[in-house]
Parts: structure tokens; C-alpha cells; sequence
């Protein structure tokens, strides 16, 4: 079932309300537009049998004028011969005539005022058909406002996301560089303070037996241990 039941349906809507209570706008206008575009062909296509109609009866008319003059002209052919008898047959045949002719002038006059009707009436529905164009376009401006939008600030997400990595995975390499440091500081450590202190003892023992000897070699050079008084 279309959107509209007739014309002027059509004529008398109020897109904003129907898209205003569509759940897809965008599907919607175009069901309006193509209804309105089915419509307006149906529409031009009675108008033009109407025209059609109009044109046969207008020469229908004119045959019929000529044929009521040439009754008359009868009748005057037959009065001037003294043929009052066929003069008054000839003027019944142009009275028929004229009475088919006031029907035929009647239904032109119909015709024409139906013609005017569609007319205005093609004129209203295609400026609705321009209205709903032009809210169509509108529709798809928004559209493809509010997608780019949301490409934008998935792209400033995904630019604060990449950010907020980079960071982070800056301060890991400073955590990694301080623990390293730290590593380092401990180097050695793990030798117990017995050992340590084993090898200090070691060298002070070293030097002292050095000391002692230097000692031993003066006191073997100098029998009375002062070898400058010598």
C-alpha cells in the first residue's frame, strides 16, 4: 500500500511530519518520491488522453457548425424556389445540428475546466515532488555530516589511543632503564661479608709481612739498627 491513497493526499502532506515520525527517514523520502513520481506519470497521462478527448471533440464541433450552415443555406435555396416544404425540412435538420452542438460546446467547456484542474493540480504535485527532492538532498547532507564526524572522532580516539601507547610504553623503557641501574648497583653484592672481609684480611696481612721485610733489611744493614749514624 503506497503512502498515499490519491492525489490529493499528496498534495495536502506534510513531509516533515511523515519523516519526523519515520523510523528511517531516508527510506521514507524515497518512498515519497517515487509514489510522487508514479503519480505525477499517471497524472500527465490523463491529462494528455483529456487533451486528446478535447481536440476530437473540438473538430467535431466545427464539423457540425459546417453542417448546420449548409441546412441553412437549404433552407434558403428552397424558400427561393418556392419550396417553403423543404425549406422548413432543411431548418429541423440544422435545429438537430445546433442542439448536438450546444452538447458538444458544454462538454468542451467541461473539458477545458477539467484540463485547468490538472494542471494546477501537476503544478502543486510537482513542486511537492521538488519539496521532497530538496528534503532528500538535505537528508543525505546530514548524513554524510554526521559520518564524517564520527570518522573524526574515531580518528581523534584512535590518535589519543596511540598516544596514550606511546607513553606508556615510553615510561617502560624509563622503569626499565631505572631498574637496570639498579641492577647494576647490586652487582658484587652477593658475595658474603665473610669472604670480604677473609680477602681485606689478606692484603693488610700482605702489607704488613712487606712492611716487616723492609724492616729485616735495614736492621740486617746496620748491626745497631740506625744505619744514618753509620
Amino acid at each position: 500500500m503506497g503512502i498515499f491513497s490519491r492525489m490529493t493526499d499528496i498534495i495536502n502532506s506534510n513531509i516533515n511530519s511523515l519523516l519526523d515520525r519515520a523510523e528511517d527517514p531516508e527510506k521514507m523520502i524515497r518512498l515519497i518520491i517515487q509514489e510522487m513520481e508514479d503519480t505525477l506519470v499517471e497524472v500527465r497521462s490523463s491529462s494528455a488522453r483529456v487533451i486528446a478527448d478535447r481536440k476530437q471533440a473540438a473538430r467535431r464541433l466545427e464539423q457540425l457548425r459546417g453542417e448546420a450552415g449548409g441546412w441553412e443555406e437549404k433552407a434558403k435555396l428552397a424558400i427561393r424556389k418556392g419550396r417553403e416544404d423543404l425549406a422548413r425540412a432543411a431548418l429541423q435538420e440544422k435545429r438537430e445540428l445546433e442542439e448536438e452542438i450546444n452538447a458538444v460546446d458544454a462538454e468542451l467547456a467541461a473539458t477545458d475546466e477539467h484540463v485547468a484542474h490538472l494542471n494546477e493540480e501537476i503544478g502543486q504535485l510537482q513542486q511537492k515532488l521538488s519539496d521532497a527532492k530538496a528534503k532528500q538532498k538535505t537528508l543525505a547532507m546530514r548524513n554524510a555530516t554526521v559520518e564524517s564526524r564520527i570518522k573524526v572522532k574515531r580518528q581523534v580516539h584512535r590518535e589519543a589511543l596511540d598516544d596514550a601507547f606511546t607513553r606508556f610504553e615510553h615510561f617502560e623503557r624509563r622503569m626499565d632503564n631505572l631498574e637496570s641501574q639498579l641492577d647494576v648497583m647490586d652487582m658484587g653484592r652477593d658475595v658474603s661479608p665473610g669472604l670480604a672481609a677473609e680477602i681485606d684480611a689478606l692484603q693488610e696481612d700482605e702489607r704488613l709481612n712487606d712492611e716487616l721485610a723492609r724492616l729485616r733489611r735495614e736492621v740486617a744493614g746496620d748491626p745497631r739498627g740506625d744505619g744514618e749514624k753509620a
